[in-house]
């Protein structure tokens, strides 16, 4: 059985995230070592310690759907300017725009979601759980499992990747940190919808992104 203090242990003397850690232990049937090693030839452990290094180059990359309905902007950085030129790092980019035209963010990681923008969150979904007649105690601990998603659903980093929903965006990036070798983090980003705001009919633009993705 693949504990919570194996995934910790693991995680704290290779530094990979916390979903290979517990891939590694299951692929080598809880064996400290050779998940280590499971690590170390996936490049993920390797991968975990680039991300400490600083990233100032990169690149500006647009995405834009439908004959100019949505439009994305986002910064993604490297380490060198070299990387910043090659097809896998441009393609890795250009994902992420198609993510955040697809999935709709609003911030890159939990950091960036202000502290008066969590409690005000917690707030409604404690209030949720109170209506629905839960005990308060209980309430209190369905609000940080409702969190969570919340994160997933506004947090780019924490979303599904949308070309394999089986991994995070942030898993994603961690693959290619290890494959590129270099560092790379999203910086920032914008979201644009033709007529965003206006009252008008609603179109599921996020799902036509999708079709586009897997033609």
């Amino acid at each position: 059985m693949i504990t919570a203090q194996m995934i910790k242990e693991l995680r704290e003397r290779t530094g990979a995230g916390m979903l290979d850690c517990k891939k590694a232990l299951t692929e080598k049937e809880g064996d400290m070592e050779k998940a280590i090693e499971y690590l170390r030839e996936k490049g993920l452990a390797a991968a975990a310690k680039k991300a400490g290094r600083i990233a100032s180059e990169g690149i500006v990359e647009s995405y834009i759907h439908g004959g100019g309905r949505i439009g994305v902007l986002v910064e993604v950085n490297c380490e060198t300017d070299f990387v910043a030129k090659t097809p896998a790092f441009r393609e890795l980019v250009k994902d992420i725009a198609m993510q955040i035209a697809a999935s709709r963010p609003e911030y890159v990681s939990k950091e960036d979601v202000p502290e008066e923008v969590l409690e005000k969150e917690r707030q409604i979904l404690r209030n949720q759980a109170l209506n629905e007649g839960k005990p308060e105690k209980i309430a209190d601990k369905m609000v940080e499992g409702r969190i969570e998603k919340y994160y997933k659903d506004t947090c780019l980093l924490e979303q599904q990747y949308i070309k394999n929903p089986d991994i995070a965006v942030s898993q994603l990036i961690m693959e290619s940190i290890a494959k590129i070798g270099e560092n790379i983090k999203v910086r920032r980003f914008a979201r644009y919808e033709l007529g965003e705001g206006i009252e008008k009919k609603q179109d599921n633009f996020a799902e036509e992104v999708m079709a586009q993705i897997k033609k």
